[in-house]
């Protein structure tokens, strides 16, 4: 069995460290950690692919080149069957979890994320495993302050993390990069039950 971890994101150097791209950072993040090889163009996937193992387990790790809402195009391409569904981890920011937050689920809806909705809409699921990287801002005693209406959280979504808040994803990163090690070697339930 093949493990294959999608980093959701929009492709193009202008949106490379915007919020809507955390899935992306994680993946990439990980990539190095983990010494993957470097991305492949595939065309026909419509996606860039790294290939490695982790402790002999094979995985793929892709970035989807269609933008966000699209992403489900290329998923489908590589995820066949709801038992191969099984086996996809899919990172994307999440605008209910405060920034330096992340959250391990497994067969849940969207939530509301396009490229989520996407996903589940091309390969007919909800079963596969999603790592929510949580990216709103939060007062001084924690509560979240969620941008509100639709032009607000689109402004949010597509801005740059400013340095201090790519700081903590920096942490954020090494934290999942354990976290999708564990997801491949040990299964989803050790995962959530060591890192939610």
């Amino acid at each position: 069995m093949q493990y294959i971890i999608a980093g959701l994101g929009n492709p193009g150097e202008e949106y490379k460290n915007t919020r809507h791209n955390s899935g992306r950072i994680i993946l990439e993040q990980f990539r190095k950690k983990n010494y993957f090889s470097d991305w492949k163009n595939n065309n026909k996937l419509k996606t860039l692919v790294s290939e490695g193992k982790i402790k002999k387990k094979k995985v793929l790790l892709v970035e989807p080149e269609t933008f966000m809402n699209k992403s489900g195009a290329s998923i489908a391409l590589l995820v066949e069957s709801k038992k191969g569904a099984e086996s996809l981890i899919v990172i994307h920011d999440d605008l209910d979890l405060p920034l330096g937050s992340y959250k391990i689920s497994f067969n849940r809806g969207s939530g509301g994320h396009r490229g989520v909705e996407s996903i589940i809409r091309a390969i007919k699921t909800e079963g596969f495993v999603r790592i929510r990287v949580g990216i709103s801002p939060t007062t001084p005693s924690g509560k979240l302050k969620k941008p509100k209406g639709e032009k607000l959280i689109d402004d949010f979504i597509v801005n740059e993390f400013k340095d201090k808040e790519m700081e903590i994803m920096k942490k954020v990163s090494k934290k999942l990069s354990e976290a999708l090690e564990i997801l491949v070697t040990e299964g989803r339930e050790k995962a959530m039950s060591v890192f939610n």
